[in-house]
């Protein structure tokens, strides 16, 4: 507070000196309230603070101003309270008016008129800093119309009529020096012509000369009609036309061309060879194509000479420049058209997503029955294997673990041991009858099945093809698949004599490899690669208002799984279509690569194909498929066409009968 001292003394406010020091504690509690504010910003509100005050009529005793209410004081602190919130929110206009709102229902609290200066203050500094960007930009419009809010606020403020003054200087340097006061030891560029531009209509039946004048004269421009223009009658009716437009329709209608004299005045002419040259006005340019080659250069030079017409052209090939003398509108589209064909077309970028998704089940649940049951004679069976086991069968006896005629233990013994197998005995069997003609039943193995075996894969592939106007791309995702397409091989296992190599030579090794060599025909396979998988080909043409024109083809290839004398059958799938999409829209191409399902029962015939027993019948489902989506969004990353079209302007002309 560079050092400043403040005090508040409670007592009568009737004395200049009492007010001097509590206007200086407001303004030290402001400064306090709000800690962005510097003190040299409000400097000078304290400087006229300090000031001795004259008695007010609230000092005198004779006051007959109004007495605020608590109704009044109350909507005044709320609107104080508002009004600095917009102000640390950095709303200086908006704080400024709900200061000074604040001050006019409570005139006896000074804080609210010495926050509303500090809002001032900082609502002009603001608006002066938009001024001094808008004139770095060179936006004279911007920089007026904040100067001027600034000066509605604070008219008296010193900086912004300094800075009125330096947008005058601004002014006057852009104004055009006339041609009379120009220099003369300059060469001058062509003289431009100021129309009055608007919108004009004509509705004319009169020769070509008056209606030449007559609008030109609309545009404010005098025009001096040449004696090649004849009075032919010509009849022009043309709605809401611009300058350029009424030219137009005039060359067209008059055969007629015009050169400016001056900025109001022009010379029309007939169009023809003779007089282009005669009052056209030449100028010269440089044109500079660095990284040509020679031969391009020349094929540019060929260009302005065979296509627009130009006589007086040099062609510097060292310094890779091209000297053109030629009318300025000749020159203005020579230069656009060398533009155009160095920048090249449109420029377009494709992203393309490549998304492949395949999913297989195999499901294996149910009961699965005996297949078959088999019925046989106990006697006869236990007779068979004791009688191919009798020496096992002495064994068992002269050991004591089984009684000479126990012929069930016997055979169990043979059973358990091992040493015997029988597949009637072994599933258990069911035995019914009695004696030598005993029988039994042996059903087949029963088995349970749960089984799920499930499997999910994702494939993503994202590429960018970035591509010409017209131009077409080709993504390629798969494999290379070897086809043997013929063989070759010689007539004869006979190779020629050659001593060291076909004969024994000074190596007894070599008579070995060489018999190998003889014993057999050479045969060399002949192969072609074949390219499986995806194969896309994507041809974009950007359209005149943006759109881009999308021409898709589609191939897909695989192998059948089946074979022609040894030669793999090759399945394919293609698709092409035309869509138009916006920038950043995508187009979607679905394609179901393979689907596949199958199911096998096992069960009891009749009893398995009833509903409802069929559910615990053994069931083997497998089902599976693949899927492949693609995704093709274009980004025109350059545009060299402007987008739609010039409006249509029918001309009707007439020619007077001779």
């Amino acid at each position: 507070m560079r050092g400043r001292h403040f005090e508040l003394r409670v007592g009568k406010a009737n004395k200049p000196g009492c007010r001097r020091r509590a206007n200086l504690f407001t303004a030290a509690t402001m400064l306090t309230v709000f800690p962005i504010v510097t003190f040299a910003q409000v400097e000078a509100p304290l400087r006229q603070s300090q000031q001795p005050a004259s008695p007010t009529p609230a000092a005198t005793g004779s006051e007959t101003a109004r007495t605020p209410n608590s109704s009044d004081r109350r909507r005044a602190v709320k609107l104080y309270l508002d009004a600095t919130r917009l102000f640390e929110k950095e709303k200086f206009e908006d704080a400024l008016q709900d200061y000074q709102q604040a001050a006019k229902l409570d005139p006896s609290n000074t804080d609210y008129a010495l926050a509303a200066e500090l809002a001032r203050s900082h609502a002009v500094t603001a608006l002066i800093q938009t001024a001094a960007k808008d004139r770095l930009r060179g936006e004279a419009a911007g920089e007026r119309a904040a100067l001027t809010h600034a000066l509605e606020l604070d008219p008296g403020n010193s900086q912004v009529t300094e800075h009125f003054r330096e947008l005058g200087d601004d002014i006057l340097q852009q104004q055009p020096v006339p041609i009379n006061q120009q220099a003369a030891s300059t060469v001058g560029e062509a003289v431009p012509l100021a129309h009055s531009g608007g919108l004009h209509s004509f509705h004319l039946h009169t020769d070509a000369q008056q209606a030449i004048k007559q609008i030109f004269k609309a545009y404010g421009t005098d025009a001096t009609v040449d004696s090649t223009i004849h009075s032919t009658q010509v009849r022009l009716d043309v709605d809401d036309a611009t300058f350029q437009q009424a030219m137009s329709v005039l060359s067209l209608l008059t055969n007629s061309f015009y050169v400016p004299l001056d900025a109001h005045r022009v010379l029309v002419a007939l169009d023809s060879q003779e007089n282009r040259q005669k009052f056209l006005r030449n100028e010269v340019e440089t044109v500079y194509l660095s990284g040509l080659s020679a031969s391009e250069l020349t094929d540019v030079g060929t260009l302005a000479k065979n296509v627009f017409d130009v006589q007086q052209m040099s062609v510097d090939q060292s310094a890779g420049t091209i000297t053109i003398r030629a009318p300025e509108s000749t020159l203005n589209a020579f230069n656009a058209t060398v533009r155009s064909l160095i920048e090249g077309r449109n420029q377009v970028v494709l992203q393309v997503q490549l998304i492949q998704i395949a999913h297989s089940t195999d499901r294996n649940t149910g009961v699965q029955p005996p297949q078959s049951i088999s019925a046989f004679n106990v006697y006869a069976e236990e007779q068979s294997i004791l009688n191919a086991n009798q020496s096992l069968v002495q064994q068992i006896v002269s050991s004591g673990l089984a009684a000479p005629g126990d012929t069930l233990a016997i055979l169990g013994i043979l059973l358990a041991s091992g040493q015997v197998s029988s597949s009637l005995f072994s599933n258990g069997f069911a035995l019914f009858g009695g004696g030598i003609t005993q029988s039994a039943l042996a059903p087949g193995s029963v088995s349970a099945n749960l089984n799920l075996n499930s499997s999910d894969s994702r494939e993503l592939d994202d590429m960018q093809l970035r591509l010409s106007d017209g131009e077409a791309g080709t993504v390629r995702s798969g494999t290379r698949y070897p086809i043997q397409t013929s063989s070759f091989s010689s007539l004869s296992g006979n190779l020629p004599n050659i001593p060291g190599l076909t004969g024994a030579g000074n190596s007894g090794s070599l008579s070995s490899l060489l018999s190998s060599l003889t014993s057999s025909v050479p045969n060399v396979p002949q192969v072609e690669y074949q390219d499986l998988g995806l194969t896309l080909k994507a041809t974009p043409q950007v359209m005149r208002n943006g759109d881009v024109a999308l021409t898709v083809d589609m191939k897909i290839d695989a192998l059948e799984g089946t074979a022609i004398n040894g030669n793999p059958i090759l399945n394919n799938r293609t698709y092409s279509g035309v869509v138009t999409l916006k920038q950043g829209e995508g187009v979607v191409v679905i394609s179901d690569l393979n689907k596949q399902e199958s199911l096998a029962i096992s069960g009891v015939p009749g009893i398995s194909e009833i509903p409802g027993l069929n559910n615990a019948t053994g069931k083997n489902t497998q089902k599976s498929y693949a899927t492949m989506l693609i995704v093709i969004t274009p980004h025109v990353v350059r545009g060299t066409q402007s987008s739609g079209h010039s409006p249509m302007i029918r001309i009707e002309k007439s020619a007077a009968p001779r």
